[in-house]
């Protein structure tokens, strides 16, 4: 995905901010030439802003990018703060004071990577609701302890010896310390809270977010440690103890979420390398079309309900899900992996919909979403295609137990009574008008056997193709009726399931319409035109109601035109008679 257009000013400008308040907040205080620490502590510290910047401006919806632009920038303008604080003399001038409300902006820094650094991790949400409260326990203690920093009289940084030139006197200032030191012992507290919730989630978690959560863990680890280290160590100077604790505060988070994005594609941000070439690789997230190119050829030769299955597994890992399945609009479901919670996301998908359970790691986002949207299409088509084999096969099941009920209930009770007879006449020496009788049953029973394979599938349809069928058919209707044909399509051949479906297709709107349609007058027309094969039955019967009609008979063999890419619908209304077309691809 492309960055956002509106993404880019702001997040370039955060990461300026921050990275000239780095560089020009060292420099004034060490001067130049500066020592080899401070410029690799630069280097240390822009890493922070870098990676702010990136996330911001490749994944604009997360706000995880801009929380890191926004602890970068305290940090720049905290080291600022510093440099400003040494660079006045007098300890009470414009750059003085400046100074001091820029170096309480570290306390800031130090609260969101202490704390929502490593609880928001990696998406930007809360791990959980539980965590709603603390939040806003956490965001009071910062701010307790950055206005006790900003207004207590106390040296507002350890290597400036004056006074805070910002700082209260007498009582307000005691409580301006006070205040300040409660909400530093709260916010550390609140940090421990967060990285005893991470070690939980990373027992709870699976592989995947296993070895991203170490990563964090870690980092939260070098945070506190360094924040320690600076408190102990700097009470008498920031000697190498509290420079250490320094580098650590200042590293561990950068370090632990380039970490994570680059080894493991957080974020589908990863890296590659080609010759002596390091590069970034965005998008690693394989895209829908890709999805679909790689299934393919296993969806051409799975059967429906096993393309729902394996476009539930495409969904799912193109998700990063836990589970993901497809429900039909009958309620059956097709699940992948294991389903143990509630759906997290869900979209519709023609005749039913997909669920998508929790992320392997972190919350879905506005990416997922349209992800999950666009992979909607081809499951609806995948639903529409398993639902239609589902009607297809029930038809078939329907028609064998007609033609079974068919058989049992005629011809195969005929020849009981004909072989009843024939025992009965050789055990009587039937005479001449016994044998007749039995004569004019067998001839009975050959004619019901004859029109039952005709409703099967009709001879004539095999021999002389789908025209004269229709005409055959039409012939022995009890009302007038009439069948055209164009020109040179009464010698054409069709596929045999092409003109079985259009046949029967006919025969089921001539028996409607004889039987309540109460119809006087039928038309039959074939045409053949625009790569179409065409029949339209027509009848000035007494109509029906739109709003009432329901698939009825014609259910299944509009079920059938579909299977072979065609159609059926119909027309009229009360008194207008009945039209219906069906048509189905047909070159010649």
């Amino acid at each position: 995905m492309p960055p956002e257009p509106f993404s880019r000013v702001p997040a370039a400008s955060a990461a300026v901010v921050a990275a000239a308040g780095i560089s020009a907040g060292t420099l004034l205080e060490s001067g130049l030439p500066a020592p080899f620490s401070e410029w690799l502590f630069i280097v240390v510290c822009l890493a922070l802003p870098a990676i702010g910047w990136l996330v911001a401006v490749r994944r604009p919806d997360n706000v995880y990018g801009w929380l890191l632009l926004a602890a970068a920038d305290c940090l720049g303008l905290g080291i600022l703060g510093v440099g400003l604080l040494l660079r006045d003399a007098t300890g009470h001038g414009p750059l003085a004071v400046l100074g001091a409300l820029f170096t309480s902006l570290s306390t800031i820094f130090y609260g969101l990577t202490w704390v929502f650094i490593p609880l928001l991790f990696p998406d930007g949400r809360l791990p959980s609701r539980r965590w709603r409260i603390g939040v806003w326990v956490a965001g009071a203690a910062i701010t307790a302890h950055w206005a006790g920093v900003l207004l207590s009289p106390d040296e507002i940084y350890v290597v400036v010896s004056r006074g805070n030139p910002l700082g209260l006197s007498g009582t307000a200032g005691l409580v301006a310390a006070s205040v300040g030191g409660l909400g530093q012992l709260v916010t550390f507290l609140m940090a421990l809270s967060v990285l005893v919730s991470l070690v939980l989630r990373l027992r709870r978690g699976d592989a995947t977010e296993r070895r991203r959560l170490r990563w964090m863990i870690a980092g939260a680890v070098g945070t506190l440690g360094g924040g320690v280290l600076i408190a102990v160590g700097g009470r008498t100077g920031l000697g190498l103890g509290a420079w250490i604790g320094l580098m650590s505060a200042m590293a561990s988070p950068a370090v632990a979420i380039i970490a994570t994005v680059f080894r493991h594609n957080l974020l589908d941000i990863g890296v590659g390398i080609r010759g002596s070439r390091i590069f970034l690789v965005f998008d690693l997230r394989p895209t829908v079309d890709e999805l679909l190119t790689e299934l393919g050829p296993a969806l051409e030769e799975a059967e429906p309900a096993e393309q729902l299955g394996r476009l539930a597994g495409a969904v799912r890992a193109g998700l990063e899900a836990r589970w993901a399945a497809v429900t039909l609009a009958d309620g059956t479901r097709v699940v992948s992996g294991d389903e143990d919670g509630e759906a997290v996301l869900t979209v519709p998908a023609g005749l039913g919909h997909i669920a998508c359970g929790p992320r392997t790691a972190g919350r879905f986002t506005a990416e997922d979403r349209r992800l999950l949207q666009a992979l909607a299409v081809p499951v609806a088509l995948a639903i529409q295609s398993a639902g239609l084999a589902a009607r297809l096969v029930n038809a078939e099941e329907a028609e064998r137990r007609r033609i079974e009920s068919n058989i049992h209930d005629g011809a195969q009770q005929q020849l009981v009574a004909l072989i009843a007879g024939l025992e009965l006449a050789r055990a009587t020496g039937g005479g001449p008008e016994t044998l007749a009788d039995l004569r004019e049953q067998a001839r009975q029973t050959l004619t019901d056997l004859r029109e039952l394979a005709a409703g099967i599938h009709p001879s004539v349809l095999s021999q002389a193709g789908l025209v004269e069928a229709v005409e055959e058919r039409c012939s022995r209707l009890p009302v007038a009726t009439t069948v055209t044909a164009e020109t040179g399509l009464r010698a054409r051949r069709f596929p045999d399931e092409i003109e079985g479906a259009l046949y029967f297709t006919v025969s089921e709107a001539i028996a409607n319409a004889l039987k309540h349609a109460a119809a006087s007058r039928i038309e039959v027309r074939l045409t053949q035109a625009g790569g179409r094969l065409q029949v339209v039955v027509s009848d000035d019967g007494k109509g029906f109601d739109p709003a009432a009609a329901g698939r009825g008979g014609l259910g299944p063999l509009a079920d059938r035109m579909s299977a072979l890419g065609g159609g059926l619908d119909l027309a009229g209304g009360p008194g207008e008679g009945t039209r219906l077309r069906a048509w189905v691809p047909a070159l010649g």
